[in-house]
This record gives structure tokens, sequence and C-alpha cells, in this order.
């Protein structure tokens, strides 16, 4: 049974966390056609919000046992993976291959850290909420 969790553990942390940063990269480089290049991060995040949320509402379950601060843990940990994921892969594959002109860590990278941590927290807090009313 722990083998079946630690699975669907490194698909909801690890597919996911890899999944939902490519598609914001590829936004990303859409973006860097159409807006300025200052405003890229404030036009995809909104999108990468809406679609972070889907997941974490559709796709991420804690495995079936888990209940109350087991259930935040494993939101606790996909956060943690998550955010890991986000700021490797912005070093590796925005800041190295495209070394921007001005910098890249600004405030929108900063607030998109931080949006990548705090969602799963709160909808693991909600949906531990609710389960805990049913």
């Amino acid at each position: 049974m722990a083998d079946k969790n630690m699975k669907q553990f490194l698909r909801d942390a690890i597919g996911w966390g890899i999944g939902l940063w490519f598609v914001g990269w590829v936004l990303g480089i859409i973006a860097f056609m159409v807006v300025p290049k200052d405003m890229i991060g404030w036009v995809v995040s909104p999108i990468g919000i809406v679609i972070t949320l889907w997941v974490l509402l559709k796709k991420i379950n804690p495995p079936t046992g888990e209940a109350g601060s087991e259930n935040i843990s494993y939101y606790l940990r996909i956060a943690i993976v998550w955010t890991i994921i986000a700021i490797v892969f912005d070093y590796l594959f925005l800041v190295l291959l495209f070394k921007p002109a001005g910098g890249y860590y600004k405030l929108d990278v900063y607030i998109y850290y931080t949006t990548t941590f705090v969602l799963p927290l709160l909808v693991g807090y909600f949906k531990t909420k609710n389960f805990k009313k049913n």
C-alpha cells in the first residue's frame, strides 16, 4: 500500500509540478512574442493560477485513508516540491538559457513562487475542512 501512495505522491508532486511549470514556460514563450517583456509574468500568472487551481481541485487527492493533518501534510509536501521545481527549472531554463537583460528575479517572479507554495496549502486546508464536515 505504501508503494501505491508513493507513486501517487510522485505523480502529484513531480509529475504535476513539472507539467504546470512547463505550461507556464510555454505560455511565457508565447507571451514573449506579443507582450512587453516586463509584463510577461503579470499576464502569465493569472492563467497559471487558474490552471493550478484546476489541477489542485480536480486532479490532486491525498491517498485514501489520509485525513486531517495528514491531508494538510500531503499538500505541504506538494507545495515544497512544486516550489523547488519552479525555482530550479526557472534558473536552468530561463535564467541560464535566455540570460534576460535586466535580470529575471522581479516582483512578479516572487509572487509566482509564493503562489506556487501557498495555493496547495489553501486548497488542502479547504479540502480538509470540507472532509471534516462530511
